[in-house]
């Protein structure tokens, strides 16, 4: 039986990242680390009771290259699909609701323009949104369509050379701040096809609503649209947009960066209780001294481990356009499941102090409740995988 360490490994000694990370992506890192720590950390207990998101953020947020961070050009930083996803794993180390915002402004809203979306449209929207000067949403969801966008009830009419869209959306992160929203709706002719629309705030008929009493994400923005007779012009609709896996396209995109960000949650929920359970003593020796607690902490450990392994290998093969929909399905299906139970049992080794916001476990345990369910359930990704791995649908 070896001797006992006189010091707690680090986690990233037993994930072996070290190697396999290069000089640009530690930068990014460790860079995203210290605003967080500076800048997020010291305010996110206040902010998720009071339910406010701090939008004075945002432009520090530009400044270091986050938004659209993965896409070339139009004054996006370009960085790798592991060096952003490094960079959610760092935000959501505070909150989920801070990597949210950076995940709907990056990988939906200015991801459709980019890949959906005109030239002009591209030089209109793009650079501004880089720099933090334009907030977007991404209204897919609708209040009986969640799991099932091609059910969605949203209609675009063409009036002459225009097009009214009527319809509204709900649990949109950004909705309330946002200066311009990607709307999808069904051609309201005998195609029924899916069209992809840039509808700007302050347009006729154009609102947003809150949605009262969260008790998960509530340091993030989160509303309703509602669109009653809006008229846009054909130069608002996403020219390249041709049908639901429009749309599909853009949440594949995004659940990736929610992958490695509960990575980061479950990490900081494992390290608040390794230190708790070093400094908490019972019967006259810290708990961690304990047989079950250790189970427990070793059980976090190589949980993260493993889902950390996977998201760098599949972060690697996204940057080689290697990575399929079920892959995607797999990663954010694993690292959400890890993460929940992870703040779970990390709740559970702080005992009663475990409920209490001052000890941050709680927080991103509610919060975890909605990463697993926002782009696409538990269940939608497991049907995802099941019928990958048998070749039957059963959606």
């Amino acid at each position: 039986m070896t001797e006992p360490t006189s010091t707690p490994v680090d986690l990233d000694s037993l994930m072996g990242w070290t190697p396999l990370i290069d000089d640009a992506e530690a930068t990014i890192r460790s860079t995203v680390r210290r605003f967080v720590d500076d800048r997020c950390l010291p305010h996110i207990t206040q902010d998720f009771e009071i339910g406010r998101f701090r939008c004075e953020l945002i432009p520090e947020l530009a400044q270091l290259g986050l938004l659209g961070a993965p896409l070339e050009g139009y004054g996006c930083a370009g960085t790798t699909a592991v060096g952003y996803g490094l960079a959610c794993m760092e935000l959501e180390r505070c909150d989920s609701g801070l990597r949210s915002f950076v995940s709907v402004q990056t990988s939906l809203a200015m991801y459709a323009i980019w890949r959906f979306g005109s030239e002009a449209q591209k030089q209109r929207w793009l650079p501004p949104m880089a720099r933090g000067h334009v907030v977007g949403c991404f209204g897919l969801t609708e209040p009986d369509h969640g799991s099932n966008p091609a059910g969605m009830a949203s209609r675009a009419r063409r009036v002459g050379d225009d097009w009214v869209l009527d319809g509204s959306k709900l649990w949109i992160t950004n909705a309330q701040i946002a200066d311009v929203a990607i709307v999808w709706a069904r051609d309201a002719t005998a195609s029924g096809a899916i069209l992809g629309f840039v509808v700007e705030k302050g347009m006729p008929g154009f609102s947003t609503s809150d949605i009262p009493h969260k008790m998960s994400m509530r340091a993030s923005v989160t509303g309703g649209l509602h669109l009653d007779g809006v008229r846009l012009p054909e130069a608002s609709r996403l020219p390249l947009a041709r049908g639901l896996s429009s749309p599909l396209a853009c949440l594949e995109n995004a659940r990736f960066g929610v992958a490695f960000g509960v990575l980061g949650a479950a990490r900081d929920c494992f390290e608040r209780a390794q230190r708790y359970t070093l400094e908490r003593k019972q019967f006259g020796v810290p708990i961690a001294k304990k047989q079950l607690i250790q189970a427990q902490l070793a059980d976090i450990a190589a949980d993260l481990v493993k889902g950390s392994v996977l998201a760098l290998h599949y972060g690697r093969m996204k940057d080689q356009g290697r990575l399929s929909a079920v892959q995607v399905s797999l990663l954010k299906r694993e690292c959400c499941r890890l993460a929940l139970q992870a703040a779970r049992t990390a709740r559970g080794l702080l005992g009663a102090n475990g409920v209490s916001l001052d000890y941050g476990v709680v927080r991103h345990m509610l919060n975890l409740e909605s990463t697993y369910t926002y782009e696409g359930t538990d269940e939608i990704h497991t049907l995802a995988l099941g019928r990958a791995v048998t070749g039957e649908n059963a959606f």
